[in-house]
């Protein structure tokens, strides 16, 4: 029993330094990635069937391994432990396993594996190379052409909405699969919350030094493509547009304010005449005046436009953000003003939606839509307009200076693609939340 005691006590030490020798020369070619290979420890536990990264008690991370299994693949090749030493680093600054819970899980660890094998190889790390690259490289050459990015959150979506028969999906779990995701499940990350954070810290932190340090942005450009998906912000569209409201009177029953123990006391006491009649309205914050500003040039098509509008209308029709009667325009604009329609209460909004055709599909500029917004104030169209949001794909002329009305600005995009162009400072940039 002894015997065996020591035999596996070197075995740990030896499968230990195998994966520092490989966080070594990960650090060597990718000095960048020196606080996350930090970030993570290293537990040796026996008869564990795959390697693995889980929570640790005091909230931080450790990859799990059976230390004979690291051997056996060292003997193999010793350049798979630093493969799946990178492969599951690059799990973790990409967020894979905060997203579980949200997604179908099989298709989804299909897709995080496709992603990180994908920066893998391309990153062009001395040591890291395998066999099996080559055939890797060809599938993935045939999802870059369909996907452009490969980030897990495309090809998730595309495995979701073209489902591929389980033998294919059988394929690419075996060609790509590293490390096992069984501690992905929420009931783990939940531990990890705060270490969620400082993965996205770190995610910055990596994302800055590539764009800054890089002399080869080529080969780093789907490393970037994937930071930029793990650190974007996502927002609540229906909080965003509350920063649209403005105070004003809707008739209702005022709850807070109505006292029904002095109306239900009259209404014994005197029969059908209570003593305090409720009041008839109450001070809410609401969408009054607003404009919704579409991009209707050639590179913003019509079903992602009309997604667009149907986000924003599911959420302004409801009671709870939107007066009964309105001042919205929807204004539709390529390289000049196309079409602008007032809408005065929900249901020629809802007419809108049902009826409403997008005009244009020319060049973009942003300009004449700001200038027809300006001259709608002077002439009195709005009384206190709060804000203007343009959905588009960003690529067009923007106006040079901030609009000299005291309104809000706003760029919506449905689906953040890397590489996009950035927005005038004095505007807010908004991706709505991908829906998996």
């Amino acid at each position: 029993m002894a015997q065996i005691s020591e035999r596996q006590q070197k075995a740990d030490e030896i499968a230990a330094k195998i994966w520092r020798l490989s966080r070594d020369r990960i650090l060597v070619n990718m000095r960048f990635l020196d606080t996350a290979l930090l970030g993570i420890s290293l537990t040796a536990r026996f008869g564990a069937d795959e390697v693995y990264f889980e929570p640790t008690p005091n909230g931080g991370t450790a990859i799990c391994y059976d230390s004979a299994y690291v051997l056996n693949q060292y003997k193999k090749n010793p350049n798979n432990i630093l493969r799946l030493y990178l492969h599951i680093i690059l799990h973790c600054i990409f967020s894979h396993a905060y997203r579980y819970d949200r997604v179908e899980q099989e298709l989804w660890d299909i897709a995080a594996d496709m992603a990180a094998e994908s920066v893998a190889m391309s990153l062009g790390i001395s040591g890291a190379e395998l066999p099996i690259d080559k055939t890797r490289r060809m599938v993935l050459d045939e999802w870059q052409q369909k996907l452009g990015a490969l980030t897990a959150e495309k090809i998730y979506k595309r495995l979701k909405n073209d489902r591929p028969e389980s033998s294919e999906l059988f394929d690419l779990q075996r060609l790509f699969k590293c490390d096992a995701h069984e501690s992905w499940k929420s009931a783990d990350m939940e531990r990890l919350e705060i270490t969620q954070a400082q993965w996205k810290k770190i995610s910055e932190r990596i994302k800055a030094e590539l764009k800054g340090f890089s002399k080869d942005r080529q080969n780093n450009k789907g490393m970037l493509q994937n930071l930029e998906e793990a650190t974007k912000e996502e927002y609540d569209y229906d909080d965003f547009l509350r920063r649209f409201c403005v105070s004003g009177e809707d008739i209702r029953i005022n709850d807070d304010e109505f006292d029904y123990v002095y109306y239900t006391y009259g209404l014994s006491l005197y029969g059908n005449l209570p003593l305090v009649e409720p009041l008839e309205y109450k001070d809410v914050n609401k969408i009054k005046e607003f404009v919704i500003a579409i991009d209707t040039s050639g590179s913003c098509r019509g079903a992602i436009v009309q997604t667009f509008l149907n986000k924003t209308y599911s959420i302004l029709k409801s009671s709870e953000n939107f007066f009964r009667k309105v001042n919205i325009h929807i204004i539709q604009c390529d390289s000049e003003v196309q079409r602008d329609t007032k809408i005065t209460n929900d249901d020629e909004f809802e007419s809108f939606m049902k009826e409403g055709q997008l005009e244009g599909f020319g060049a973009t500029d942003f300009r004449p839509v700001f200038e027809y917004v300006d001259n709608a104030i002077e002439s009195g169209e709005f009384e206190n307009l709060k804000g203007l949001i343009y959905f588009t794909d960003g690529y067009g002329v923007f106006p040079e200076h901030k609009p000299p009305y005291n309104y809000d600005v706003a760029f919506v995009f449905l689906d953040d693609e890397f590489d996009k162009p950035e927005i005038p400072p004095w505007a807010i940039k908004v991706v709505l939340p991908n829906d998996y």
